[in-house]
């Protein structure tokens, strides 16, 4: 599956989701189940945001844009890392609302089936999603995915505590439910904004710089050395540069045969990694 169709996916998958877990709130009038609903709002917002950034992130390098559009999809992850501590925050005030007033459950056990149902959906979008970004090595299907599957987590952790306040009657069980997903969700969202933050102050690429390092080790007969590795992210796609110290005796012919060489190298190993190699004579 390529990436824009999987984010078409997730996007209307997400639209679908989210009535069958308001459903659920509506035959159970569990203030857990309805948390569990409002995140999915946030998931078809932050679904429509990755649509959106796959689809300019693909778009070609232009005059304005010369190292293409990727950095948007890093953008994306921050509006949706805000998105996901304004979800966590209504949580918080309708669990309170809650607790100030009777609460009255009602076909609990169906509502648990309903949602069970929902999170069944989601988990398959976040197995789709998350080996779509493994196969075309997209940070936004990533995040996606990943986001997804904390909604299943918080899921699980929602009907355990409903079923055992259920046969305890402890209906404030419910309410108290809701604060724990609601802290879950707030620590998702301060981690999407970490991550993205993380990229778009251009963070070095560690694992990458590491690959290259090892493919260039396996050359090192024919140059001196290399240094100033540099690299960073932008969407997918890694862009990188390093110096090559050569013999002075070389034909800039020669030296630009070797770097070709060494970039075709890397390239074969990680198609996503932009390497350019400036040449010093030694």
């Amino acid at each position: 599956m390529r990436k824009k169709q999987a984010a078409l996916l997730a996007f209307f998958c997400g639209i679908t989701i989210f009535f069958i877990k308001l459903a659920a709130f509506f035959v159970s009038n569990s203030v857990a189940l309805l948390s569990d609903a409002l995140e999915s709002i946030i998931n078809i917002m932050a679904s429509g945001l990755m649509l959106f950034s796959i689809s300019i992130s693909m778009r070609d390098p232009d005059k304005n844009h010369k190292y293409g559009h990727q950095k948007i999809e890093d953008i994306s992850c921050l509006f949706e890392g805000v998105l996901v501590i304004i979800a966590a925050l209504l949580i918080i005030s309708t669990a309170i609302g809650r607790l100030s007033a009777a609460n009255y459950l009602l076909e609990l056990n169906l509502g648990i089936v309903i949602s069970i149902f929902a999170t069944a959906i989601n988990l398959i979008i976040s197995f789709v999603l998350l080996n779509t970004a493994k196969r075309t090595r997209s940070a936004a299907l990533e995040g996606d995915s990943k986001h997804l599957m904390s909604d299943v987590f918080s899921s699980i952790v929602v009907w355990v505590g409903l079923i055992f306040g259920q046969f305890t009657g402890l209906n404030f069980v419910d309410s108290l439910l809701a604060f724990i997903v609601a802290i879950f969700v707030l620590k998702m969202g301060f981690d999407l904004i970490l991550k993205s933050s993380r990229c778009l102050m251009d963070s070095s690429c560690i694992s990458e710089e590491k690959t290259i390092a090892t493919i260039l080790r396996r050359h090192k007969y024919r140059f001196i050395d290399f240094h100033d590795l540099k690299t960073r992210r932008s969407g997918n796609y890694v862009f990188a540069e390093l110096h090559l110290s050569v013999d002075s005796s070389l034909t800039v012919k020669e030296a630009h045969d070797l770097t070709d060489h060494l970039e075709d190298a890397v390239k074969k190993t990680c198609s996503n990694i932009n390497l350019i190699i400036h040449v010093e004579p030694r």
